[in-house]
């Protein structure tokens, strides 16, 4: 369903970027998929998974229309990721700076606005 949050990682603090994340994380992918990501996960590799990126435009080098149409296709798909990201991001908690002492409670917090959100993407549904 469009919309849903299917994965959630661990949480990181800070300015991390999603490669690292990706790489720490070790993900690997048990079933034939295809992925659409951005170009932060430019190296992101997989056996199983077809993974497409966006075509990276060059200093000296611009992008063929070919290229653009589909870079264009591809922010159009993109963009519903983008604002699944907002909408969890409106539980303020989450985007916010959290200075509690208790491990782990970052994790649970992003585990139940994505539930939250989910419930609410449902409903819309029933």
């Amino acid at each position: 369903m469009a919309g849903k949050v299917l994965y959630l990682s661990p949480t990181y603090g800070g300015a991390v970027h999603d490669k690292k994340i990706c790489d720490e994380e070790q993900l690997t992918f048990s079933r034939n998929m295809t992925i659409m990501a951005d170009l932060g996960f430019l190296g992101l590799s997989s056996e199983s998974a077809k993974i497409i990126l966006p075509h990276k435009q060059y200093k000296n080098r611009p992008l063929e229309e070919k290229q653009q149409a589909e870079n264009t296709w591809h922010a159009h798909i993109r963009v519903k990721v983008e604002h699944t990201i907002a909408c969890i991001k409106r539980f303020r908690k989450v985007k916010e700076t959290y200075r509690g002492r208790l491990y782990g409670r970052e994790d649970r917090l992003m585990l139940i606005c994505c539930a939250l959100h989910n419930l609410r993407i449902e409903a819309k549904f029933v």
